[in-house]
């Protein structure tokens, strides 16, 4: 039983080293690999230590080889049996800070990649106690260098002896290099893999396709993040809180739009990206999505009350400090859109544009018999529900129309929700409009909106995507926007921050006065 034990033990051991090894040789093989994404997006105790050891390059640098060359030597360690003890307790060390860094604890694991379901033990955390294991293992009993160079000491210890037993000792040193045959297992594996590699390079390359497409997803969060210029800027938003006395709401000038998460998008005649879309956006992609938006300075979200779970975990489980703006859009029932919204206790609520689209318009024939003057109430009612919980209170919109009858009618909100965009893309051009354009009559949006003395946030404003983020975001800004609202892909935060950044440097001819 002890010695296939031996065995047991020294298979564990190999295939232990197999797993560090390829861990650092893959990690050697990306030119801009770095602990520093990782260590960012961290959540859990000790998160800020983990933040500024990040944001320090020089310390990262040095980090970031320890890491992979450790990784390397803690593998060559384990596969030969040799210095077993000090691999296995250096190999369980580097396990317990990945372990602290990112414990598979719900709300603790954005920005890395979970590869299976986890509750509070994932696979490192396994390793990590196998190793510690392995070092409290008599490493004279496992086959390997170790075991040779301790035997080699006892025999020198002894008097000499007539040596009686050659054979054994040959198959002792055979026995004791076990994990050679394994090593060339290894790294035959190593070149067949390398030569797939070689392939598929070859193969984009007759095909025209960037060969780095793949090498850079695998690093995009830090190679986009590492290119922020600077958090977007941030302002304020006056309202009346419960008690009566007056407050200020803080807004990032970019905030995020939430249709993409929710799987709510404008794909015209692209019938498969919704399911697309919300195949893509799983809880773990959204939590990473707001977690990287935070560290852009986008503090804020506008979406649907039905998101109130996702956001509620995002803000009590990981601890984020996005604000969740929703627009109370649950068909055409405001009522039940506010009720749901503050349940989920959204920081801010609005009457969606649909609903004041098609309530505020005189002619609107109303399925349960309103009168213009009864919907108008509705949002007026609506409006004080809100300012009763605290929070701000807005009206949205995607007709001008609608922003007039609301004005014309004494309702204040103290903030608008509305489209804004041009015509410069194709599709707007077609005579037949459905799913092309959501700012009915620019011009008079802009001119209109220019009279109005509330922060105005514009959404829409790349036309579901048929307009250029640069474009898109200088037409709003210039034209009276005092904030937009974009979706956007994680994939996408960064460089549309930098654009924000930039149109908000850069902006002339603005008209209209900011009024947040």
């Amino acid at each position: 039983m002890k010695k296939h034990l031996n065995y047991l033990f020294t298979v564990v051991r190999i295939l232990t080293g197999w797993f560090f090894l390829y861990e650092g040789i893959s990690k050697l093989m990306i030119s801009n690999w770095s602990l520093a994404p990782g260590l960012s997006g961290s959540r859990w105790v000790f998160a800020p230590l983990f933040h500024r050891i990040s944001q320090n390059a020089g310390l990262i640098a040095v980090l970031d080889v320890v890491t992979v060359w450790g990784l390397i030597i803690i593998g060559l360690a384990l596969f030969l049996g040799l210095l077993s003890r000090w691999a296995s307790v250096g190999g369980a060390l580097m396990l317990l800070f990945y372990f602290f860094a990112y414990p598979p604890i719900e709300g603790y694991t954005s920005f890395v990649t979970v590869e299976g379901s986890y509750l509070w033990i994932n696979k490192d955390f396994i390793v990590l106690f196998l190793l510690i294991a392995l070092a409290f293992f008599p490493f004279g009993e496992m086959f390997g260098i170790d075991r040779l160079i301790a035997k080699w000491k006892n025999e020198k210890a002894r008097k000499p002896v007539p040596d009686t037993s050659a054979n054994e000792g040959r198959r002792e040193i055979i026995r004791n290099l076990i994990g050679v045959p394994f090593l060339g297992a290894f790294a035959y594996a190593l070149y067949k893999r390398k030569k797939w590699n070689s392939f598929e390079e070859k193969l984009l390359k007759i095909e025209g396709i960037d060969v780095n497409a793949r090498d850079a997803l695998l690093t995009f969060n830090y190679k986009t993040l590492s290119k922020l210029k600077e958090p977007i800027p941030h302002t304020f938003i006056d309202y009346i809180d419960k008690n009566g006395h007056p407050a200020k709401f803080e807004l990032s000038r970019l905030i995020l739009g939430g249709n993409l998460i929710g799987g709510h998008v404008h794909a015209r005649d692209l019938i498969y990206v919704s399911k697309l879309v919300k195949t893509y956006h799983t809880d773990e992609k959204i939590l990473q999505t707001l977690a990287l938006s935070e560290q852009c300075g986008v503090n804020s979200i506008i979406s649907n009350p039905q998101q109130g779970r996702i956001f509620q975990m995002y803000k009590h489980e990981f601890k984020g400090k996005m604000k969740f703006i929703s627009d109370c859009g649950i068909q055409t029932n405001f009522k039940k859109g506010i009720d749901m919204s503050l349940a989920s206790d959204f920081d801010a609520l609005y009457c969606q544009g649909e609903i004041t689209d098609r309530w505020a318009d005189p002619e609107w024939n109303d399925p349960e018999k309103r009168t213009f003057e009864q919907r108008m109430e509705l949002i007026r009612e609506g409006l004080n529900e809100i300012r009763s919980h605290g929070k701000p209170a807005g009206i949205g919109a995607h007709k001008i129309e609608a922003v007039k009858s609301c004005v014309e009618y004494g309702l204040v909100p103290d903030f608008w929700v509305k489209t804004c965009h041009n015509y410069s893309y194709w599709s707007a051009q077609h005579e037949r409009r459905y799913d092309s354009y959501f700012d009915y009559d620019p011009e008079e949006t802009i001119r209109y909106m220019e009279t109005l003395n509330k922060p105005w946030i514009a959404f829409k404003v790349l036309a579901a995507g048929a307009i250029k983020p640069d474009v898109g975001l200088e037409y709003a800004f210039r034209n009276g926007a005092d904030f937009v609202c974009l979706g956007m892909y994680d994939f996408q935060i960064v460089d549309d921050v930098n654009i924000c950044l930039d149109v908000l440097q850069n902006l002339t001819n603005r008209k209209r006065a900011w009024y947040a």
